[in-house]
């Protein structure tokens, strides 16, 4: 069974945890990807995530528009290394209810690894 190294992203969207959403949003959409690691510095602090644009925008004002990514990203993100299988991080995620896992070495950010990543990885070709 393939790693997640071999099957990760290293094309990283990374916000800082002030950044407006609809910045946050523009950045995930330019750059093709379904989240954001949001980093103080070099530290992994959280994930912002297309759930987490929805909830912000589904509020009964206008607030969520331009209010900033820390307010909706999830703290202290699950994370996975980058030598377990993609085994490994489907049943992390799937415990998890979560479609994105930052990979670390040590304390390091060096990737992300999606669901449709880990899909990719086990179809039948």
């Amino acid at each position: 069974m393939p790693t997640v190294r071999e099957v990760m992203r290293s094309d990283l969207i990374a916000v800082r945890p002030g950044t407006a959403v609809m910045d946050a949003a523009h950045a995930m959409y330019s750059g093709g990807a379904g989240s954001a690691l949001v980093m103080d510095d070099d530290r992994l602090v959280g994930i912002f995530t297309e759930r987490d644009i929805m909830r912000a925008l589904a509020g009964e004002s206008d607030a969520g528009r331009s209010s900033r990514v820390e307010r909706w990203m999830t703290r202290g993100p699950v994370t996975i290394q980058p030598d377990a299988t993609v085994g490994e991080a489907l049943d992390r995620m799937l415990a998890g209810h979560f479609r994105h896992l930052p990979v670390l070495e040590g304390v390091t950010v060096i990737g992300m690894v999606s669901m449709r990543d880990l899909a990719r990885s086990i179809a039948k070709k």
